[in-house]
């Protein structure tokens, strides 16, 4: 994929139940989950409305709960060389949770984690056209990235220093410390924030797109999910909900104003 280093391009479900999640998030969002392929592997492909994609949802198998796997919301960072970025990041303070690893007919890839301990992959896609899991105003696709973390300033270096990434500008929060914006190029792609003692705990976390925000909320609860905050108004016109599925991931919606 030839998106610009450091723009994420695929967004990733750890779940215990496909099945359950498909029938959530395909209400929640408006997705089209799709179903079990052939072969060995059950990796099931998250589609918008529209037919393109956004990620995919991988079950959790007992090998990798049992190597402490949880349920939970993941994405990968496009980079131009997969082993020479992640020979930078452990040399920047970073962990390899799988070293460099191919993906048949879809690329190479990593996963590691930051300084902090925060997990994410990196890769580089095969394919020669650019992703577009990431659309700050695509319906159904991931709109906004945001990370809560314990040391926000020592996460602020160590992404700009692997990926180039920059910031633009910042926000103050009060009591709660500044919410400093990520941009990649001219493309602002989210934002970092101090992670709060009270709060969940120190993650990615990223915010898809539904048509209306407060159908979002009420879909949530139906399903067996938790509206943490929300439905509630954000800079720039959109209102969001912070809110955990039914096996207890984490996860935003955006939708548009009223």
């Amino acid at each position: 994929m030839p998106n610009r280093e450091g723009t994420p391009i695929w967004y990733e479900l750890l779940t215990p139940d496909h099945d359950a999640s498909k029938a959530f998030y395909d209400d929640v969002i408006g997705w089209n989950i799709g179903g079990k392929p052939d072969g060995a592997m059950d990796y099931r492909m998250i589609a918008t409305s529209d037919g393109s994609m956004v990620g995919g949802v991988m079950k959790l198998s007992d090998e990798m709960t049992k190597g402490g796997a949880r349920p939970t919301w993941l994405f990968y960072i496009g980079v131009d060389d997969v082993d020479a970025t992640h020979a930078k990041i452990l040399a920047a303070g970073g962990a390899s949770l799988m070293a460099p690893f191919d993906i048949p007919e879809a690329g190479r890839a990593a996963f590691v984690t930051d300084p902090q301990g925060i997990p994410f992959y990196i890769m580089r896609g095969s394919s020669d056209q650019d992703s577009t899991a990431y659309d700050r105003m695509g319906m159904g696709k991931c709109n906004w990235n945001e990370l809560a973390t314990p040391d926000q300033a020592g996460a602020n270096t160590f992404y700009a220093d692997i990926f180039g990434w920059t910031y633009p500008d910042t926000m103050p929060m009060g009591e709660m410390g500044d919410y400093i914006f990520i941009a990649v190029g001219d493309q602002t792609i989210g934002a970092t924030m101090q992670h709060q003692p009270n709060g969940p705990p120190p993650a990615w976390r990223f915010y898809f797109r539904a048509p209306d925000i407060e159908a979002a909320a009420e879909k949530v609860k139906i399903g067996g999910g938790t509206v943490h905050a929300g439905p509630m108004d954000v800079p720039g016109g959109d209102r969001i909900i912070i809110a955990s599925d039914p096996h207890g991931t984490m996860f935003g919606v955006v939708g548009p104003g009223q």
